[in-house]
């Protein structure tokens, strides 16, 4: 009797299952839409912010899956776009450098290609900012007026909704207080802000574009509803990165990185959702996972060259243990850093520690709290924490997050985490010899190599052995002086990479530079020599006060050579070490003056930046 009633409860099992299976089979492919906000962090009630009005998420989070550890891959839009559009890390490609626009592989198709093949209707309304090479055709439509309700009849669609509203620019021009929603006096400032009347307009003011992109959300979800699609839209809200105020958007910590990000499953596609509605997940998601998951969930496997991880759908892969992020330039100023983060760390490796945090970028400098910030630190009004983004970095930072959410106690030199940081420095190590990290080639040498191929391609060649490059980076950027001699031996290095990071290292090494000052000149004014060496020759002879020698070597590299990152880089370094010489400024004042009034390259904004600078102190 017992054998009978087992076998009946496993028919009954097996013909649930295949009810199951079958009514699984009989759903049609799920729509998707992407709302995507801009320069914004977990700025939302349903996060835990009690100064925000957010209702409109709020809502959608309670019938969501919030996800609490999403990462973006860098701290700026189209680095971050980049990696998003292809499933790639942009350090990867060669596409790291902000509004850097190097190609990638014909090979490697923009996500929506994928989907446009598998039937479905693609939109994009309106940002791409992808830092390559567009492939426009892989969208049926992107455009300000690109909408779902184009496709034809019984089509599933993708779309992407973007909302600028939250955008950085937002609040360069100051609302006036009483028109305000958020009271600047409430506002929760950071304790590396200092609490200017700027910046606690700005808080409230962005606050308040926060709570405009949450009203345009549910007027756009209003749509959906009306249209009668919300019960078959599997909906994603997440924003493009973190900010927006100074140390965060550009800033590879938390308030930089970490992102909200809100997965809605309809009662039709429940079936597809890893929890309950209103659910938390402390997965940790990296902004590369995004465009592989989509494919994941709308059934099709993600293409090998993607470097995601599906969180979702039936490709779904494990958990990831950490999220990468990496920054490079920012604008006009140069900074290259890599960052790991787990579920409660955060690893920051600082490979140019001699530049300072909070370098002038002249978009970034457009916002009141900026230059409140700045002004502040140069009349000695700020304590130890605020003044930091003004100094230069540490190699190594070490954040405990969960117990220090603003990472402002750095534990990289606490004997107590020592076992943590091992565990993360090589967790770096591994991911950036694994993706043959392109970032420390200096973008003067990208800038040439990118004419005849692809920097991704580039480095897989013999050309480029990223495992000694990280090696010699690394070694360079410690700062400690038994690495001297390892560091001299660099500058007579075969490899023009490593003799680029070989003079970068004399920098954290003026001592010992000073003995080599000589050998520092001969390199910077060889016209022989790769020109991203000899500037950055020229800056360790300014770190050792061979300033005449090294605007000499500087304005030779002005003047001979047509590479436009090659005169960022020489203009960068003139900004932060050379005080106004004749020859120096006729260079400059020439090369502004060859070009139109509104020209914004990058530069041409770092020329200006630096004539208005000598002008101010002459």
């Amino acid at each position: 009797m017992k054998i009978t009633s087992k076998l009946a409860l496993i028919f009954i099992i097996v013909i649930l299952c295949q009810c199951n299976q079958k009514q699984e089979a009989e759903v049609p492919p799920p729509n998707v839409l992407w709302l995507v906000s801009e320069d914004n962090s977990p700025f939302i009630g349903a996060y835990g912010d009690t100064y925000a009005i957010t209702p409109v998420l709020d809502s959608l989070a309670k019938k969501s899956i919030v996800y609490t550890h999403a990462f973006a891959a860098a701290p700026v839009c189209a680095p971050n776009r980049n990696t998003l559009i292809t499933g790639m890390y942009a350090n990867s490609l060669g596409t790291e450098n902000m509004r850097s626009g190097y190609a990638i592989p014909e090979e490697f198709k923009f996500y929506p290609h994928y989907l446009k093949e598998a039937g479905y209707y693609v939109t994009n309304n309106a940002k791409k900012d992808y830092n390559t090479v567009d492939q426009p055709s892989v969208w049926h439509e992107s455009s300000r007026e690109a909408t779902y309700q184009n496709r034809p009849a019984g089509m599933p669609f993708f779309h992407i909704q973007n909302f600028g509203v939250s955008h950085e620019g937002q609040i360069h021009k100051s609302t006036p207080t009483e028109d305000l929603i958020h009271n600047p006096d409430d506002a929760p400032i950071p304790p590396y802000h200092p609490s200017t009347p700027e910046m606690k307009h700005d808080w409230a003011q962005y606050y308040d574009q926060v709570t405009m992109m949450d009203s345009q959300i549910g007027d756009f979800l209003k749509q959906l509803e009306a249209n009668g699609l919300s019960d078959s839209t599997i909906i994603f809200y997440y924003s493009d990165h973190g900010g927006v105020l100074g140390r965060s958007k550009r800033f590879i910590y938390e308030s930089g990185l970490h992102i909200p990000l809100l997965v809605y499953f309809p009662p039709m596609y429940q079936h597809l959702a890893p929890a309950e509605p209103g659910s938390q997940s402390q997965r940790i998601i990296s902004f590369v996972d995004l465009s592989p998951t989509l494919l994941s969930l709308c059934g099709l496997a993600p293409p090998q060259n993607m470097q995601g991880q599906p969180f979702l759908g039936n490709n779904q892969a494990e958990p990831r243990k950490y999220a990468y992020s990496f920054r490079g330039r920012m604008d006009e100023r140069m900074d290259l850093v890599r960052s790991v983060r787990d579920k409660k760390y955060r690893y920051v490796k600082n490979y140019m520690p001699h530049k300072i945090y909070g370098q002038y970028i002249e978009y970034l400098w457009r916002a009141p709290s900026m230059a409140s910030w700045d002004e502040a630190f140069k009349a000695g009004e700020l304590n130890e924490v605020q003044s930091r983004f003004f100094l230069p970095k540490p190699p190594e930072e070490l954040y405990d997050v969960e117990n220090d959410p603003h990472n402002i106690h750095n534990l990289a030199n606490n004997p107590e985490y020592q076992a943590v940081l091992n565990e993360l420095r090589e967790a770096n190590r591994e991911w950036l010899v694994q993706i043959k990290d392109i970032g420390f080639i200096p973008e003067a040498m990208i800038y040439e190599i990118s004419r005849d191929t692809t920097i991704y391609d580039f480095a897989r060649s013999a050309a480029y052995d990223v495992e000694k490059v990280v090696e010699v980076a690394e070694t360079a950027s410690s700062g400690k002086a038994e690495d001297w001699d390892t560091i001299l031996s660099y500058l007579q290095n075969e490899d023009p990479i490593v003799r680029y990071w070989g003079a970068t290292g004399c920098l954290l090494h003026p001592d010992k530079s000073l003995q080599i000052a000589e050998n520092l000149a001969t390199i910077a004014n060889d016209s022989q020599e790769n020109l991203a060496v000899r500037i950055a020759a020229s800056e360790a002879l300014f770190s050792i006060n061979e300033n005449d020698r090294a605007v000499q070597a500087i304005i030779k590299a002005l003047n001979t050579d047509d590479n436009l990152m090659a005169r960022v880089q020489a203009i960068n370094v003139l900004d932060t070490y050379s005080e106004v010489s004749k020859a120096a400024e006729e260079t400059i004042d020439k090369l502004v003056a060859s070009v139109d009034k509104n020209n914004r390259n990058y530069d041409i904004r770092a020329a200006r930046r630096l004539l208005q600078k000598w002008q101010n102190n002459s």
